[in-house]
C-alpha cells in the first residue's frame, strides 16, 4: 500500500488575473546579464522539440550548453512521429477562436485535472511559437491567399491546427534542428549523440549533473552544470505494445525519481483512437494514424453484429456511425479519450470489423466524393500512403480499419510554474513533465507544449535558477559524481550478471500484456490489484532469471533494453498504485466502477481535484502519495460533455 501525505506541494503560480500571471512572473524573476551567461553551463537531456528549442534558444542566449541525444542524431529524436499538427489561437479562418478558447478547450479537454496557470500561459505563447516556426521555415501548408492553413482537432469547435501534410511534427524538429546545429556550429552546444542518462547527480541538495553511458562503446560518462534540463518524453513503452518508438522509455525521468523529484499522475495515460490495430502475437510496436484524418473521415460499425459483408457492400442506412449518433455536436472529432472508449465499446458488444473483431472503420468515401481524390491526397497522401504499405489495403477505396493503442502520457515529473521539479536545480520540459495536459491531452497539444517550454519558457526560468542561487564551482571529480557513476556502472552489472533464461523481450512483453489488460482503457479495484501483484512478481522474475547477452562496456542494445525494462518494471506497479488510489474516472483514466448510466467518466471533485505526487522511499517501501489541490477559477468545474 502506499503512504497517503496531505502535504501540499507549493506550485509557485504568481498572483493576479489569470491573463497577467506570465507576463508579470516574467518581469519579477531574476536576471542574467549577457556577460554572464558565459559563466554558466547547462545540461539538456534529450533533442526532441523541446530539448532541442531548449538547447537552441539557451545557447543563443550566451549559456555554455551541453546536450546528450540518445539517438544517432536529433532529427530521429520522436517529435518527428508527430502528424497531425500544433495548436495556436491565430484564428486566421476567423471562426471564433482566442486564447482564452484554447485554455478552455485545453482545460476541458484535460477533464479538468491541469493546472489553470499552467495552460493559460501554453495558450498564451501559442501564437509565438507559430511565428518562430515560420521564421525558421517550417513548410505549413498555406490557403490561396497566403495565410497558413488550419484544420480542426478533438475537442474543439474552431479550425486551430497548423499542419504540414500528416508530417508536421517532422518539420517542426527539422526547424528546431536548424537552430540546434546552428549553435553547434558556433561552440555554444557541445552535442553527444547515442547517449543514455543513467543518473542525476545531486550536490548539496540541488542537480549539479549527469551520469550517461556511451550507446557505442558502453562507457559510463559524468557532465557537471549548474542545471539540468530533462526533455526525455513519455513512459508510452510500458506497455510494450504503443505508438512510441522502440527507443522511447522511462528511465531518465525515473532516475530522477530516484533522486528526489515526485512523479506526478503515472496512471494518466492517453489511449489513441485512431491506430493500425494488432495484427499479430509477436507484433513489436503499433503504428498511428493521425487524429486528422477524422476531419474527412467517418468512423462506423455495421448496425447488424452478424453483418459480415465487405465495408464497399455495406449501405449507409446499415452503417452505425456511432460517433455522430452519440455526439452530434462534435461527431468524430471528440476528444481522444472519449473516441476510444466509444471503439472498444462496440468491439466489446461484438460490432468490431476485421479478422480479430477488434477494429472499427475510418471511412474517406464520403469525403472523396465530396472533394476529389486529390485534394485528400493533399492533406494526408503520406498517411495513406504508410496505411497501405503496413495493410496492403488501399484507403482511397477501402475504408482504413483503426483500434485505439497507447499513445501519450499525460503524468510525468511533477513540476512548479518554473518547470522546477522538487528536486532543485532540475527542470522538466514537454511529454516528461505533467503539468498542461490533465487526464487527457487534445490533439496537436504535444508539440505545442515541448516548444512552448523550449523557446518560450525555459529561458526564463532558468535564468531565474541561476540568478537566484548560490552555486559554488563543482567538477565531476566532486564524490556526488563518484559515486553516482558507481551506481549506475553497478546496476548494469548486476542485471548482467544474473545469467537466466528469459530474454529481456519476453519479460517486456509480458509486462505489456499486464499493463494492457488490467492498466489500459478500463481498469477496475480487483484488476490493479492483480496488476501490482503480478508485476511485484515478474520484477522478481527478471532479477533472478533475465539472460543478457553480450559485454557491459560495450556495444550492447541487449543491455540497454533490459536496464531499461528494469525501470519499467518498478514504474508500472506505481502507475498501477495511482489508479487504484485515484477512485474516479477523468480523462484517459477510466475506472469501471466510476461512469454515468452513459458510460461516461464520472469524475469525483470532491475527493480528486489534485495532482497526486509520488515520493519515493526505497524499491521496497511504499511511495508517499502528495496532492497539489487544483482550483479553477477561470474555467469553472463542470461535467465534460461533447454531446
Amino acid at each position: 500500500m502506499s503512504v497517503v501525505e496531505e502535504t501540499r506541494l507549493d506550485a509557485k503560480i504568481p498572483g493576479g488575473p489569470i491573463e497577467d500571471k506570465w507576463e508579470k512572473h516574467q518581469f519579477e524573476m531574476k536576471l542574467v546579464a549577457p556577460n554572464n551567461k558565459r559563466k554558466f553551463d547547462v545540461i539538456v537531456v534529450g533533442t526532441g522539440l523541446a530539448g532541442a528549442a531548449a538547447a537552441a534558444s539557451l545557447a543563443e542566449l550566451g549559456y555554455n550548453v551541453t546536450n546528450l541525444c540518445i539517438q544517432d542524431s536529433p532529427r530521429r529524436a520522436h517529435s518527428i512521429a508527430a502528424q497531425g499538427g500544433i495548436n495556436a489561437a491565430k484564428n486566421y479562418p476567423n471562426d471564433g477562436d482566442s486564447v482564452m478558447r484554447l485554455f478552455y478547450d485545453t482545460v476541458k479537454g484535460g477533464d479538468y485535472r491541469s493546472r489553470e496557470a499552467n495552460v493559460y500561459r501554453l495558450a498564451h505563447v501559442s501564437n509565438l511559437i507559430i511565428d518562430q516556426c515560420v521564421a525558421q521555415g517550417v513548410p505549413f501548408a498555406r490557403e490561396y491567399g497566403g495565410l497558413l492553413a488550419n484544420r480542426t482537432f478533438g475537442g474543439a469547435q474552431v479550425s486551430r491546427t497548423f499542419y504540414a501534410r500528416g508530417q508536421t511534427g517532422q518539420q517542426l524538429l527539422l526547424g528546431a534542428y536548424g537552430s540546434l546545429m546552428r549553435q553547434v556550429e558556433h561552440g555554444k552546444v557541445k552535442l553527444f549523440p547515442r547517449r543514455e542518462m543513467l543518473d542525476v547527480v545531486v550536490v548539496d541538495g540541488v542537480a549539479r549533473g549527469v551520469v550517461a553511458r556511451n550507446l557505442m562503446t558502453g562507457e559510463f560518462e559524468t557532465y557537471c552544470g549548474h542545471a539540468v534540463l530533462l526533455c526525455t518524453g513519455g513512459y508510452g513503452n510500458a506497455y510494450y505494445l504503443s505508438t512510441n518508438a522502440k527507443g522511447s522509455n522511462v528511465t531518465a525521468a525515473w532516475r530522477a525519481y530516484k533522486r528526489g523529484a515526485y512523479f506526478a499522475n503515472p496512471c494518466f495515460t492517453q489511449i489513441h483512437p485512431t491506430c493500425i490495430p494488432v495484427s499479430g502475437d509477436y507484433q513489436s510496436k503499433l503504428t498511428l494514424m493521425s487524429e486528422s484524418l477524422r476531419n474527412d473521415g467517418r468512423v462506423w460499425v455495421p448496425k447488424s453484429a452478424d453483418d459480415k459483408r465487405p465495408a464497399t457492400e455495406i449501405p449507409d442506412e446499415d452503417r452505425d456511425y456511432y460517433l455522430e449518433r452519440r455526439y452530434p455536436a462534435f461527431g468524430n472529432m471528440v476528444p481522444r479519450d472519449v473516441a476510444s472508449r466509444a471503439a472498444k465499446e462496440r468491439c466489446d458488444a461484438g460490432y468490431g470489423v476485421g479478422e480479430t473483431g477488434m477494429a472499427v472503420f475510418l471511412d474517406f468515401k464520403d469525403a472523396i466524393a465530396r472533394d476529389g481524390e486529390d485534394v485528400i491526397h493533399q492533406k494526408y497522401g503520406n498517411l495513406f500512403h504508410m496505411y497501405k504499405k503496413i495493410t496492403d489495403e488501399d484507403p482511397y477505396h477501402v475504408p482504413m480499419r483503426i483500434y485505439p493503442a497507447v499513445h501519450y502520457t499525460m503524468g510525468g515529473l511533477w513540476v512548479d510554474y518554473n518547470l522546477e521539479s522538487t528536486l532543485p536545480g532540475l527542470f522538466v520540459l514537454g511529454e516528461a513533465n505533467f503539468s498542461d495536459h490533465g487526464a487527457n491531452r487534445l490533439g496537436a497539444s504535444a508539440l505545442m507544449q515541448g516548444l512552448a517550454d523550449g523557446y518560450f519558457v525555459a529561458p526564463y526560468t532558468i535564468a531565474n535558477h541561476l540568478a537566484g542561487r548560490q552555486l559554488p564551482r563543482v567538477t565531476t571529480h566532486h564524490p556526488a559524481f563518484q559515486e553516482s557513476l558507481v551506481d549506475s556502472r553497478n546496476r548494469l552489472e548486476r542485471i548482467r550478471n544474473v545469467n537466466g533464461e528469459r530474454s529481456v523481450d519476453s519479460i517486456h512483453r509480458e509486462l505489456g500484456h499486464i499493463m494492457w489488460n488490467d492498466c489500459g482503457m478500463s481498469r477496475t479495484a480487483q484488476g490493479l490489484n492483480d496488476a501490482i501483484d503480478k508485476i511485484t512478481a515478474l520484477r522478481e522474475e527478471f532479477w533472478q532469471n533475465v539472460k543478457v547477452l553480450g559485454k557491459g562496456e560495450a556495444l550492447n542494445q541487449n543491455l540497454e533494453h533490459a536496464g531499461r525494462v528494469a525501470d519499467f518494471l518498478e514504474f508500472g506497479e506505481l502507475l498501477a498504485r495511482d489508479a487504484l488510489e485515484r477512485q474516479e474516472s477523468c480523462g484517459g483514466h477510466f475506472r469501471e466502477e466510476h461512469q454515468t448510466a452513459e458510460n461516461e467518466a464520472m469524475r469525483d471533485d470532491e475527493n480528486f481535484c489534485h495532482v497526486a505526487a509520488w515520493e519515493y522511499q526505497g524499491t521496497d517501501s511504499p511511495a508517499t502519495r502528495h496532492t497539489e489541490p487544483l482550483t479553477f477559477e477561470t474555467v469553472k468545474l463542470t461535467q465534460r460533455s461533447y454531446k
